[in-house]
Protein backbone atom coordinates (compact mmCIF):
# COMPACT_ATOMS: atom_id res chain seq x y z
CA UNK A 1 0.00 0.00 0.00
CA UNK A 2 1.32 3.46 -0.47
CA UNK A 3 0.03 6.05 1.74
CA UNK A 4 0.42 9.80 1.05
CA UNK A 5 0.98 12.39 4.58
CA UNK A 6 0.65 16.34 4.53
CA UNK A 7 4.15 16.93 6.35
CA UNK A 8 4.23 20.28 5.91
CA UNK A 9 4.98 21.07 9.53
CA UNK A 10 8.07 18.94 9.90
CA UNK A 11 10.73 22.08 10.50
CA UNK A 12 13.22 21.44 11.89
CA UNK A 13 13.76 23.45 15.27
CA UNK A 14 10.64 24.55 15.03
CA UNK A 15 8.02 21.94 16.21
CA UNK A 16 5.05 23.21 17.42
CA UNK A 17 2.37 20.73 18.94
CA UNK A 18 0.67 19.61 16.16
CA UNK A 19 4.50 19.46 14.70
CA UNK A 20 5.22 17.21 17.06
CA UNK A 21 2.13 15.48 17.16
CA UNK A 22 3.09 14.66 12.96
CA UNK A 23 6.52 13.63 13.97
CA UNK A 24 6.04 11.01 17.13
CA UNK A 25 3.14 9.53 14.92
CA UNK A 26 4.83 8.92 11.74
CA UNK A 27 8.19 7.99 13.32
CA UNK A 28 6.64 4.77 14.98
CA UNK A 29 4.15 4.18 12.13
CA UNK A 30 6.61 3.71 9.05
CA UNK A 31 9.20 1.65 11.03
CA UNK A 32 6.22 -0.55 12.53
CA UNK A 33 5.08 -1.15 8.90
CA UNK A 34 8.22 -1.59 5.92
CA UNK A 35 5.58 -3.27 4.10
CA UNK A 36 3.83 -0.01 3.23
CA UNK A 37 5.50 3.17 1.15
CA UNK A 38 4.85 6.17 2.85
CA UNK A 39 5.23 8.96 0.18
CA UNK A 40 5.87 12.79 2.55
CA UNK A 41 4.44 15.43 1.08
CA UNK A 42 7.07 18.54 2.51
CA UNK A 43 6.06 22.50 1.08
CA UNK A 44 10.38 22.54 1.43
CA UNK A 45 13.47 20.69 1.35
CA UNK A 46 12.93 18.44 4.27
CA UNK A 47 15.56 17.88 7.18
CA UNK A 48 16.78 14.09 6.98
CA UNK A 49 16.01 13.92 10.29
CA UNK A 50 12.48 13.33 9.13
CA UNK A 51 12.82 10.54 6.26
CA UNK A 52 12.47 7.96 9.32
CA UNK A 53 12.84 4.77 7.30
CA UNK A 54 13.49 3.67 3.91
CA UNK A 55 10.56 2.83 3.31
CA UNK A 56 9.68 7.14 3.12
CA UNK A 57 9.67 9.58 0.04
CA UNK A 58 9.76 12.49 0.11
CA UNK A 59 8.30 15.01 -2.16
CA UNK A 60 8.46 18.60 -2.13
CA UNK A 61 5.89 20.70 -3.40
CA UNK A 62 5.17 24.29 -4.59
CA UNK A 63 4.12 26.45 -2.96
CA UNK A 64 5.34 26.75 0.46
CA UNK A 65 1.92 26.51 2.42
CA UNK A 66 2.32 29.28 4.82
CA UNK A 67 -1.16 32.06 4.44
CA UNK A 68 -4.85 31.37 2.91
CA UNK A 69 -3.85 31.91 -0.81
CA UNK A 70 -1.34 29.34 -0.44
CA UNK A 71 -2.93 26.68 1.75
CA UNK A 72 -5.40 26.55 -1.41
CA UNK A 73 -2.69 26.18 -4.02
CA UNK A 74 -1.13 23.76 -2.11
CA UNK A 75 -4.01 21.66 -0.87
CA UNK A 76 -6.19 21.96 -4.28
CA UNK A 77 -3.38 21.58 -6.48
CA UNK A 78 -0.47 20.33 -5.14
CA UNK A 79 -1.36 17.68 -3.07
CA UNK A 80 -3.83 15.90 -5.59
CA UNK A 81 -1.41 16.23 -8.19
CA UNK A 82 1.17 13.95 -6.26
CA UNK A 83 -1.89 11.58 -5.11
CA UNK A 84 -2.50 11.22 -8.60
CA UNK A 85 1.76 10.67 -9.72
CA UNK A 86 2.58 8.19 -7.07
CA UNK A 87 -0.75 6.05 -7.37
CA UNK A 88 -1.22 6.54 -3.66
CA UNK A 89 -4.25 4.67 -1.79
CA UNK A 90 -4.72 6.68 1.07
CA UNK A 91 -4.61 10.92 2.20
CA UNK A 92 -3.51 11.42 5.84
CA UNK A 93 -3.04 14.83 7.15
CA UNK A 94 -2.12 14.89 10.59
CA UNK A 95 -2.69 18.78 11.06
CA UNK A 96 -6.26 19.11 9.79
CA UNK A 97 -6.09 20.66 6.43
CA UNK A 98 -6.99 18.11 3.51
CA UNK A 99 -8.01 18.72 -0.62
CA UNK A 100 -11.47 18.22 -1.11
CA UNK A 101 -11.43 16.76 -3.97
CA UNK A 102 -9.84 13.65 -3.78
CA UNK A 103 -10.64 10.20 -5.41
CA UNK A 104 -8.95 8.05 -2.51
CA UNK A 105 -9.70 7.28 1.22
CA UNK A 106 -9.15 10.60 3.31
CA UNK A 107 -8.45 10.35 7.02
CA UNK A 108 -7.55 13.94 8.59
CA UNK A 109 -6.48 15.12 12.08
CA UNK A 110 -8.68 17.80 13.65
CA UNK A 111 -7.02 18.77 17.07
CA UNK A 112 -9.17 21.39 18.12
CA UNK A 113 -12.00 24.12 16.81
CA UNK A 114 -10.58 27.09 19.00
CA UNK A 115 -11.22 29.04 15.71
CA UNK A 116 -14.84 28.25 16.06
CA UNK A 117 -15.46 29.55 19.58
CA UNK A 118 -13.63 33.08 19.64
CA UNK A 119 -12.18 35.62 17.57
CA UNK A 120 -9.14 37.65 17.82
CA UNK A 121 -7.02 34.29 18.23
CA UNK A 122 -5.59 33.73 14.67
CA UNK A 123 -4.97 36.59 11.73
CA UNK A 124 -8.78 37.44 10.42
CA UNK A 125 -7.51 36.16 7.14
CA UNK A 126 -6.39 32.50 8.65
CA UNK A 127 -9.46 32.92 10.79
CA UNK A 128 -11.88 33.56 7.66
CA UNK A 129 -10.29 30.89 5.84
CA UNK A 130 -10.41 28.05 8.76
CA UNK A 131 -13.89 28.84 9.70
CA UNK A 132 -14.55 28.26 6.01
CA UNK A 133 -13.04 25.19 5.07
CA UNK A 134 -12.93 23.41 8.10
CA UNK A 135 -16.44 22.63 7.82
CA UNK A 136 -15.81 21.01 4.26
CA UNK A 137 -12.32 19.36 4.94
CA UNK A 138 -14.84 17.57 8.62
CA UNK A 139 -17.82 16.18 5.68
CA UNK A 140 -15.50 15.25 3.10
CA UNK A 141 -12.85 13.31 4.79
CA UNK A 142 -13.49 9.52 4.96
CA UNK A 143 -13.04 9.51 8.85
CA UNK A 144 -11.81 12.22 11.07
CA UNK A 145 -9.22 11.32 14.35
CA UNK A 146 -8.57 14.43 16.99
CA UNK A 147 -7.10 14.08 20.18
CA UNK A 148 -9.50 14.44 23.30
CA UNK A 149 -13.42 13.51 23.75
CA UNK A 150 -13.76 16.92 24.19
CA UNK A 151 -12.83 17.65 20.81
CA UNK A 152 -15.03 14.89 19.33
CA UNK A 153 -17.98 16.24 20.71
CA UNK A 154 -17.16 19.52 19.80
CA UNK A 155 -16.72 18.77 16.20
CA UNK A 156 -19.77 16.58 16.46
CA UNK A 157 -21.76 19.33 17.70
CA UNK A 158 -20.41 22.30 15.46
CA UNK A 159 -20.18 20.57 12.26
CA UNK A 160 -23.06 17.69 12.58
CA UNK A 161 -20.65 15.13 11.95
CA UNK A 162 -21.79 11.68 13.00
CA UNK A 163 -19.72 10.26 16.18
CA UNK A 164 -18.74 6.77 14.53
CA UNK A 165 -17.37 8.74 11.82
CA UNK A 166 -14.38 10.45 14.24
CA UNK A 167 -12.12 8.29 16.47
CA UNK A 168 -10.50 9.54 19.48
CA UNK A 169 -6.00 9.28 19.74
CA UNK A 170 -4.92 11.23 22.71
CA UNK A 171 -1.77 12.74 22.25
CA UNK A 172 1.80 11.87 24.49
CA UNK A 173 4.80 13.20 25.53
CA UNK A 174 8.02 12.49 24.43
CA UNK A 175 10.47 10.05 25.65
CA UNK A 176 12.77 12.48 27.16
CA UNK A 177 10.70 14.22 30.08
CA UNK A 178 11.66 12.69 33.32
CA UNK A 179 12.94 14.40 36.54
CA UNK A 180 17.02 15.23 36.50
CA UNK A 181 17.19 16.01 39.96
CA UNK A 182 18.08 18.46 42.28
CA UNK A 183 21.77 18.92 40.93
CA UNK A 184 21.15 19.34 37.67
CA UNK A 185 18.13 21.75 38.40
CA UNK A 186 20.07 23.69 40.29
CA UNK A 187 22.19 24.37 37.84
CA UNK A 188 19.20 25.32 35.17
CA UNK A 189 17.79 27.65 38.09
CA UNK A 190 21.10 29.09 38.21
CA UNK A 191 21.34 30.02 34.28
CA UNK A 192 18.02 31.31 33.63
CA UNK A 193 16.25 32.80 37.19
CA UNK A 194 20.15 33.56 38.45
CA UNK A 195 19.48 30.39 41.06
CA UNK A 196 15.50 31.54 42.26
CA UNK A 197 12.28 28.94 42.03
CA UNK A 198 10.33 29.92 39.32
CA UNK A 199 7.43 29.07 37.61
CA UNK A 200 7.15 27.90 34.02
CA UNK A 201 4.71 28.84 30.81
CA UNK A 202 5.16 26.59 27.84
CA UNK A 203 3.18 27.33 24.82
CA UNK A 204 3.44 29.58 21.21
CA UNK A 205 2.38 32.75 22.56
CA UNK A 206 -1.09 33.17 21.54
CA UNK A 207 -4.19 34.76 23.06
CA UNK A 208 -6.25 32.28 23.55
CA UNK A 209 -3.00 30.58 25.75
CA UNK A 210 -4.36 33.34 28.47
CA UNK A 211 -0.95 34.36 29.24
CA UNK A 212 -2.45 37.93 30.20
CA UNK A 213 -4.11 36.67 33.29
CA UNK A 214 -1.20 34.39 34.36
CA UNK A 215 0.85 37.96 34.55
CA UNK A 216 -1.54 39.26 36.55
CA UNK A 217 -1.55 36.45 38.34
CA UNK A 218 2.15 36.57 39.28
CA UNK A 219 2.23 40.06 39.78
CA UNK A 220 -1.03 39.37 42.49
CA UNK A 221 1.28 36.60 43.89
CA UNK A 222 4.46 38.82 43.99
CA UNK A 223 3.01 40.89 46.12
CA UNK A 224 0.92 38.78 48.35
CA UNK A 225 3.96 36.42 49.12
CA UNK A 226 7.05 38.62 48.66
CA UNK A 227 9.41 35.56 47.80
CA UNK A 228 12.34 35.44 45.46
CA UNK A 229 10.36 33.95 42.56
CA UNK A 230 10.73 34.50 38.78
CA UNK A 231 8.12 33.33 35.88
CA UNK A 232 9.74 31.97 32.69
CA UNK A 233 7.94 32.40 29.49
CA UNK A 234 8.70 29.91 27.12
CA UNK A 235 7.27 30.48 23.80
CA UNK A 236 7.72 32.63 20.49
CA UNK A 237 5.61 36.03 20.43
CA UNK A 238 3.04 35.14 18.07
CA UNK A 239 0.57 37.69 19.10
CA UNK A 240 1.56 40.03 21.87
CA UNK A 241 -1.07 42.93 21.48
CA UNK A 242 -4.19 44.22 23.56
CA UNK A 243 -4.55 43.18 26.87
CA UNK A 244 -1.39 41.15 26.87
CA UNK A 245 0.36 44.23 26.29
CA UNK A 246 -1.09 45.79 29.06
CA UNK A 247 -1.21 43.44 31.62
CA UNK A 248 2.37 43.43 31.39
CA UNK A 249 3.17 46.82 31.17
CA UNK A 250 1.25 47.15 34.38
CA UNK A 251 3.31 44.57 36.09
CA UNK A 252 5.13 46.05 39.31
CA UNK A 253 7.13 43.10 39.05
CA UNK A 254 7.94 42.42 35.13
CA UNK A 255 11.30 42.40 35.91
CA UNK A 256 11.07 39.23 37.22
CA UNK A 257 9.30 37.90 34.04
CA UNK A 258 12.07 35.66 31.92
CA UNK A 259 11.16 35.23 28.50
CA UNK A 260 13.09 32.23 26.39
CA UNK A 261 12.21 32.72 22.84
CA UNK A 262 12.36 28.71 21.73
CA UNK A 263 14.31 25.96 22.84
CA UNK A 264 15.16 22.78 21.89
CA UNK A 265 13.56 19.42 23.50
CA UNK A 266 16.40 19.00 25.83
CA UNK A 267 16.74 22.41 27.01
CA UNK A 268 12.87 22.27 27.64
CA UNK A 269 13.37 19.22 29.63
CA UNK A 270 15.63 21.29 31.66
CA UNK A 271 13.28 24.11 32.22
CA UNK A 272 10.43 21.38 33.02
CA UNK A 273 12.33 19.57 35.36
CA UNK A 274 13.84 22.18 37.68
CA UNK A 275 10.22 24.83 37.75
CA UNK A 276 8.45 24.83 41.25
CA UNK A 277 5.29 24.04 39.11
CA UNK A 278 3.87 24.86 35.32
CA UNK A 279 1.01 27.61 35.00
CA UNK A 280 -0.69 26.49 31.52
CA UNK A 281 -3.93 28.29 32.19
CA UNK A 282 -4.98 28.71 28.67
CA UNK A 283 -8.92 29.38 27.49
CA UNK A 284 -9.18 26.30 24.88
CA UNK A 285 -7.19 23.56 24.00
CA UNK A 286 -7.55 20.22 22.53
CA UNK A 287 -5.34 18.17 24.43
CA UNK A 288 -2.23 20.28 26.42
CA UNK A 289 0.39 18.59 25.62
CA UNK A 290 2.76 20.22 28.25
CA UNK A 291 0.53 18.85 30.98
CA UNK A 292 1.68 15.43 30.15
CA UNK A 293 5.03 16.49 29.63
CA UNK A 294 5.38 18.13 33.31
CA UNK A 295 4.10 15.11 34.96
CA UNK A 296 6.39 12.75 32.70
CA UNK A 297 9.08 15.31 34.76
CA UNK A 298 7.66 14.83 38.01
CA UNK A 299 6.80 18.78 37.92
CA UNK A 300 3.32 19.53 39.39
CA UNK A 301 0.63 21.74 37.16
CA UNK A 302 -1.37 24.53 37.15
CA UNK A 303 -3.94 24.32 34.01
CA UNK A 304 -7.61 25.24 33.50
CA UNK A 305 -10.92 23.81 34.35
CA UNK A 306 -12.69 24.13 30.96
CA UNK A 307 -12.20 22.10 27.56
CA UNK A 308 -10.13 19.25 27.02
CA UNK A 309 -7.73 20.03 30.11
CA UNK A 310 -9.84 18.43 33.38
CA UNK A 311 -9.98 15.13 30.87
CA UNK A 312 -6.14 14.90 30.65
CA UNK A 313 -5.41 16.45 33.84
CA UNK A 314 -8.10 14.13 35.64
CA UNK A 315 -7.17 14.53 39.70
CA UNK A 316 -3.62 14.96 38.76
CA UNK A 317 -3.45 18.96 38.42
CA UNK A 318 -4.86 21.86 40.49
CA UNK A 319 -7.95 23.29 38.01
CA UNK A 320 -8.61 26.80 37.90
CA UNK A 321 -10.54 28.87 36.10
CA UNK A 322 -8.75 31.08 33.15
CA UNK A 323 -10.65 33.45 34.00
CA UNK A 324 -10.10 34.24 37.45
CA UNK A 325 -7.10 36.05 38.44
CA UNK A 326 -7.71 35.20 42.06
CA UNK A 327 -8.35 31.89 41.23
CA UNK A 328 -4.73 31.41 39.18
CA UNK A 329 -3.01 33.75 42.26
CA UNK A 330 -4.22 31.46 44.91
CA UNK A 331 -2.48 28.15 43.13
CA UNK A 332 0.71 29.98 42.33
CA UNK A 333 0.61 30.93 46.69
CA UNK A 334 -0.47 27.39 47.37
CA UNK A 335 2.23 25.81 44.94
CA UNK A 336 5.14 28.03 46.15
CA UNK A 337 4.62 27.74 50.26
CA UNK A 338 3.51 24.31 50.38
CA UNK A 339 5.79 21.33 49.39
CA UNK A 340 3.07 18.69 50.35
CA UNK A 341 0.54 19.76 47.92
CA UNK A 342 3.23 19.58 45.63
CA UNK A 343 4.44 16.14 46.34
CA UNK A 344 0.76 14.83 46.27
CA UNK A 345 0.26 16.54 42.63
CA UNK A 346 3.39 15.01 41.83
CA UNK A 347 2.35 11.41 42.70
CA UNK A 348 -1.36 11.58 41.40
CA UNK A 349 0.64 12.71 37.71
CA UNK A 350 3.07 9.85 38.24
CA UNK A 351 -0.04 7.86 37.86
CA UNK A 352 -2.10 9.79 35.13
CA UNK A 353 0.86 10.05 32.88
CA UNK A 354 0.66 5.97 32.62
CA UNK A 355 -2.81 6.42 30.42
CA UNK A 356 -1.13 8.29 27.62
CA UNK A 357 2.26 7.63 25.60
CA UNK A 358 2.66 8.58 21.60
CA UNK A 359 3.19 4.23 21.15
CA UNK A 360 -0.31 4.23 21.92
CA UNK A 361 -1.33 7.35 19.58
CA UNK A 362 0.24 5.94 16.95
CA UNK A 363 -1.16 2.32 17.18
CA UNK A 364 -4.77 4.23 17.56
CA UNK A 365 -4.08 6.53 14.09
CA UNK A 366 -2.74 3.68 12.63
CA UNK A 367 -5.98 1.52 13.54
CA UNK A 368 -8.03 4.87 12.15
CA UNK A 369 -6.13 4.43 9.17
CA UNK A 370 -7.26 1.04 8.77
CA UNK A 371 -10.71 2.15 9.17
CA UNK A 372 -10.31 4.76 6.79
CA UNK A 373 -9.47 2.06 4.28
CA UNK A 374 -11.87 -0.69 4.90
Amino acid sequence: MRIAVNTRLLLSGHLDGIGWFTYETLRRIVQAHPEHEFIFLFDRKPSSEFLFADNVKPVVLFPQARHPLLWYLFFEWSVPYAVRKYKCDLFVSPDGWMPLHLKVPTLTVIHDLNFEHSDGNLRLSHQIYMKHYFPQFAKRATRVATVSQFSKNDICATYSIPEDKIDVVYDGAHDIYRPLGEEADARTREQYTGGVPYFIFISTILKRKNLANLLLAFDSFKKKENMPYKLVVVGRRVWWQDELREAYNSMQHASDVVFVEHVGAQELLRLLSAATALAYVSKFEGFGIPIMESFHADTPVITSNVTSMPEVAGDAAWLVDPASVEQITQALCTLATQPAVCQDLIERGRARRELFSWDKTADLLWKSMQKTLS
